[in-house]
């Protein structure tokens, strides 16, 4: 029983980063900002591998972060501010 909700779980968060991806890919932010979000969204995807519930919080977070239009600071190509 335990498997199959831990399965759900993948397939939701699965989903969501797959949403999250397509909203930071049409945003109209800079395109520093762009890379600081999908660096955040590729940390998160690989932190899922290893916790999968901390990496669903930190999606939700970011997310509502979004969703409340509070972006990270603007990088440079190089990857500094």
């Amino acid at each position: 029983m335990e498997r199959d909700s831990q399965l759900k779980l993948y397939g939701l968060v699965a989903d969501q980063l797959k949403e999250a991806h397509a909203t930071v890919r049409t945003l109209q932010v800079p395109e520093g900002v762009r890379m600081a979000l999908s660096r955040k969204l590729l940390a998160i995807t690989a932190a899922a591998k290893h916790d999968l519930s901390g990496a669903a919080k930190r999606l939700d977070r970011l997310m509502n972060d979004l969703d409340e239009g509070r972006f990270p600071p603007e990088r440079d190509t190089d990857g500094t501010r």
